[in-house]
């Protein structure tokens, strides 16, 4: 699981799930619609409340390697994204979920990348 924000531009990422505060949507891969419903619903409510939170646009990638990030961003001059929300979210998320985030590298790992367990 990634340490902190990032912002990995890697065009070989794939996209797992995000949320957008500006048009207030949130978006699933379909490649993840396998997932459990309960987890679905996990990412969900993560996304959805880090924006919320925080503003901005949050997005959860897979690196080539199956490492999960959290990728942030916003709009320029958006004087609403909050910088320390962001990333006490992402610390928060880090701490209280990380069972699940190791749960999703491993899935990446296994279904995607072909890993023996």
């Amino acid at each position: 699981m990634s340490e902190g924000k990032t912002e990995s531009e890697g065009k070989d990422n794939i996209v797992l799930c995000g949320a957008n505060s500006y048009n207030k949507k949130y978006y699933l891969n379909p490649g993840f619609a396998n997932l459990p419903e309960q987890i679905r619903r996990e990412l969900k409510i993560m996304c959805v409340t880090f924006t919320e939170d925080a503003g901005g646009i949050l997005t959860m990638v897979f690196t080539p390697d199956g490492k999960l990030h959290f990728d942030v961003r916003c709009a320029p001059g958006d004087g609403n994204f909050d910088e320390i929300a962001c990333e006490m979210k992402i610390s928060e998320f880090q701490n209280n979920r990380e069972e699940l985030l190791n749960e999703l590298e491993l899935f990446f790992k296994v279904v995607f990348l072909g890993y023996k367990v």
